[in-house]
């Protein structure tokens, strides 16, 4: 799994308060590709979230040390994903729900996240565990670089991996990301323990080919398509 966004409000706050936001055009609020739905989250989502979450802890905790700081209750969740909305809004961050194609199941997490300096996003992903295996990780993340690259107008994006985490290393390099280089000591600590290292896959504008997400459909907050 990539280096997602951290599910916890008092985690994100900071970030926002430094002003941090993506100076392209803005990503699409909802994107459609054969199997899912990808779109940003709603506070009605907050129970799928929970569920998805609560439902895969021995999956997710050795990779993302956020899932260290779980169950959260409902009222946290709800709180969650209304400043996910609230960052989305006002282009601080994009953080998507991949959802099942009915939307009645959260098969995972995703987001544009301009945090890696200009020009650049930051594809992050997380997914439950009984989703794995099953090509979500790589529809999805396929979906989010065209959009990033069509939409948002990006020069570059990253996907940011712990090299211990080498079955998720599969994902950037089918979609045809460069491994650039691993840096030490670069990720924060799992409870106070020592910071991580991170590989960092790179694809750059002239380097995307369009056909690696084919048929997909985006859409802005108003349901204007834009791919």
């Amino acid at each position: 799994m990539g280096e997602p966004w951290v599910p916890h409000v008092e985690r994100l706050r900071p970030r926002s308060a430094r002003g941090v936001s993506w100076e392209g055009p803005p990503a699409p609020y909802r994107i459609e590709t054969e199997r899912l739905v990808i779109r940003c989250y709603e506070p009605r989502d907050a129970p799928l979230l929970k569920e998805a979450i609560d439902s895969s802890l021995e999956h997710l905790q050795p990779w993302m040390p956020w899932a260290l700081d779980e169950p959260q209750t409902l009222e946290q969740k709800i709180e969650l994903v209304e400043f996910f909305r609230s960052s989305f809004d006002a282009g601080e961050n994009f953080t998507y729900g991949i959802f099942a194609a009915d939307e009645a199941e959260l098969l995972g997490g995703t987001g544009l996240h301009p945090r890696v300096g200009p020009g650049g996003l930051e594809i992050g992903y997380w997914v439950r565990a009984s989703a794995t295996r099953q090509g979500i990780v790589t529809e999805s993340t396929a979906a989010l670089t065209r959009a990033g690259f069509e939409v948002c107008e990006t020069d570059r994006i990253e996907i940011r991996i712990e090299p211990r985490n080498e079955a998720s290393f599969g994902v950037p390099r089918k979609l045809g990301f460069v491994e650039e280089a691993t840096l030490r000591r670069r990720l924060p600590g799992r409870e106070g323990g020592p910071l991580r290292d991170v590989t960092i896959f790179t694809m750059f504008r002239e380097d995307f080919d369009a056909t690696i997400a084919p048929g997909i459909r985006a859409f802005d907050a108003r349901g204007e398509q834009l791919l």
